[in-house]
């Protein structure tokens, strides 16, 4: 995969953009109201825009092409890129950011008239296979009769599954690391070490390692390697090359940086985002650990 890079890269993965535009949650389209399972819509926005912390009365899935969505869940962080949706259940609370010009699709379901097997409390990664995102385009019209409606909306629960694998980083939530986690989400590219933050804390190196295993389930460094990974993906989607990529998250060579992509996604880069066009119904989802390259 061959990407230019277009203006400036910034290296931080919850630092908001200049220029960000900070909205409320849109109430929902008024024909949600109607006797309707699934309401699906679209916004494309101009500049990148951020939605406040907010919750929907029903279950929503966002998905996105020609950028990505970042959506902070409690102790998570879910990166949403092309190929890929979230799953958002109804009253859960979650804030989003979304880069400028990103297709930002969204689809509601009424619960009441969602299948038992899709009562998830928790958000789930979605593989957006072609066949589901052309039911949703369809169900986004105006003009369909009750019985067509109907008919799709079957068929949207048939083909609607959560990915294999799901993709989050985990944040601690550990007041002896938490510190550590949110100056590395403002900057993934701080190099600093294990020893070196266990000493500007006034803890031990040992406390560190610790408090990272038992509260994300991996080693500070491999925290760090995901962290990063995340941040890629927008910089990747936003038109950055690799090299750029690389340089800006802190990687001596690009070399580095396709190894630990790789190591965390199971793919290089130009594989990732290829087979994430949509062009194949075939998509395998991100993982959310550090896998062994």
């Amino acid at each position: 995969m061959v990407r230019s890079s277009r203006g400036e890269a910034s290296p931080g993965m919850w630092r908001r953009e200049v220029g960000t535009v900070v909205r409320r949650a849109a109430a929902l389209p008024e024909r949600a109201v109607a006797p309707f399972a699934i309401v699906a819509g679209l916004h494309v926005p101009r500049v990148p825009t951020e939605w406040a912390p907010h919750a929907h009365p029903r279950h929503e899935l966002v998905w996105v092409r020609g950028g990505t969505l970042t959506s902070r869940v409690e102790d998570r962080v879910f990166t949403v890129s092309e190929g890929y949706g979230l799953w958002m259940p109804a009253g859960v609370v979650h804030g989003g950011r979304a880069t400028a010009g990103a297709e930002f699709h969204d689809a509601f379901f009424a619960p009441d008239r969602t299948p038992a097997a899709f009562a998830f409390e928790e958000p789930r990664a979605i593989t957006m296979t072609p066949l589901l995102e052309s039911l949703l385009a369809h169900l986004s019209r105006t003009d369909l009769g009750a019985e067509a409606r109907a008919r799709a909306e079957s068929v949207v629960f048939d083909v609607l599954q959560p990915s294999e694998r799901q993709f989050a980083l985990h944040l601690p939530g550990d007041p002896r690391i938490d510190a550590i986690a949110e100056a590395l989400l403002d900057d993934p590219a701080d190099d600093r070490s294990l020893e070196e933050w266990a000493r500007s804390l006034g803890i031990s190196d040992r406390t560190v390692t610790r408090a990272f295993r038992q509260a994300t389930g991996l080693s500070f460094a491999q925290w760090r390697q995901v962290l990063r990974v995340h941040r890629a993906l927008t910089l990747l989607s936003a038109g950055f090359d690799v090299t750029t990529v690389s340089e800006t998250l802190g990687y001596a060579q690009p070399s580095s940086f396709i190894a630990a992509f790789r190591r965390v996604m199971g793919t290089t880069p130009g594989a990732f985002f290829d087979r994430g066009d949509g062009t194949s119904g075939d998509v395998r989802n991100p993982v959310s650990r550090v896998q062994n390259s």
